[in-house]
């Protein structure tokens, strides 16, 4: 059925507002028909646009970035205690000329070593944070490897514990609780529900497609701090599909954040 076909309907008399209806409505399907979530006007006000990257999306013209909206942007620092994005030093002083908020994350590997190492290595090859009012702090990306077992073949007790290793180092580094970047099933399956990180670590959510995300074990609905609402967003200055998010709350919030302010 043509979602646009009522639409195309001529209105009987139509007042102004029936107008503006009919504008409303033919936008916000249209949106949505190309995978872009329509906020209210009251999300508007309290989610800040923003992005998160890595070298595959090639060279980023941050300038156009910002004009565009974004206001904060993940850049992927590391991996494992072995690999560095190779256009993470570019991008990282790249987005902060621009004024861009941005901060750096680390995907995890927990079957390589253990979370002290890769929290040190992440902290010495960009994941550290400064009181600069442009970086957020360091996020830990949690989810199944491209290949092999999805929880890396540890059990749930081996995975709270790689979690914790990790977020007590980086915390004595940087003085910063770090961020969690995750899905649902994947939190609920490797670490069997643990609600232990919830009090400690802001939650990114990647949920894609939906009005409001499904979150892990220990965070409610209104506790999520960044979530990734679509893989195939577009932006001026980027080429290509790029992940999009949203913050939840508004830019004196995310300001805060970044600050380490209440």
């Amino acid at each position: 059925m043509n979602r646009f076909a009522t639409l195309r309907r001529p209105l009987r008399n139509p007042s102004r507002r029936a107008i503006r209806a009919a504008i409303v409505l033919f936008l916000s399907a249209l949106l949505t028909a190309t995978g872009l979530v329509v906020a209210s006007p009251a999300q508007a006000q309290t989610r800040v646009p923003g992005i998160d990257i890595s070298h595959w999306q090639g060279s980023i013209n941050w300038t156009s970035v910002r004009n565009s909206g974004v206001q904060w942007a993940y850049i992927k620092a590391t991996e494992g205690t072995t690999y560095k994005d190779p256009q993470f030093n570019t991008n990282y002083v790249a987005a902060y000329n621009a004024g861009v908020i941005r901060g750096a994350y680390h995907f995890a590997r927990p079957n390589s070593s253990s979370g002290s190492a890769q929290a040190t290595y992440f902290a010495s090859n960009g994941g550290a944070w400064s009181a600069d009012n442009l970086t957020l702090p360091g996020a830990l990306d949690l989810e199944a490897p491209p290949s092999g077992a999805a929880c890396y073949g540890l059990s749930t007790t081996a995975m709270r514990n790689w979690i914790t290793d990790f977020y007590n180092t980086y915390k004595a580094r940087t003085g910063r609780d770090m961020v969690i970047y995750t899905t649902a099933s994947w939190w609920n399956t490797c670490t069997g529900s643990w609600t232990g990180m919830a009090s400690k670590s802001p939650l990114w959510i990647a949920h894609w497609g939906v009005s409001a995300p499904t979150l892990p074990a220990g965070w409610s609905s209104t506790t999520w701090t960044f979530w990734q609402y679509t893989a195939t967003g577009s932006v001026p200055g980027i080429g290509g599909n790029v992940d999009r998010d949203h913050f939840n709350g508004s830019r004196d919030r995310l300001l805060a954040l970044a600050n380490n302010t209440p």
